[in-house]
């Protein structure tokens, strides 16, 4: 799961600072960490429905993110798919 430390860091990394958490930028990222960890978590738990449901809020959640930083700001939101292995 997100510790507390790592959250520092993905907000450091992407947002500029550790408090940082609130740009998109950075709620992208830490969504991305926490999908990437229930894919795994699915592997094992296939019946896991309402981890499931969760998961796609969390990924219609992103997908807005990401549309909002594609019409704000269209280099960093390359820069960022591309750092963060989105699409291929």
């Amino acid at each position: 799961m997100l510790t507390k430390e790592r959250k520092a860091e993905i907000a450091k990394k992407f947002g500029g600072a550790e408090n940082n958490t609130g740009s998109a930028a950075v709620q992208i990222a830490l969504l991305t960490e926490r999908i990437n960890y229930l894919t795994g978590h699915f592997k094992e738990h296939k019946q896991d429905f309402q981890s499931r449901r969760g998961l796609l809020k969390m990924v219609g959640q992103r997908r807005n993110f990401l549309k909002y930083l594609k019409r704000v700001d269209v280099k960093h939101y390359r820069s960022l798919i591309e750092e963060l292995n989105l699409r291929k």
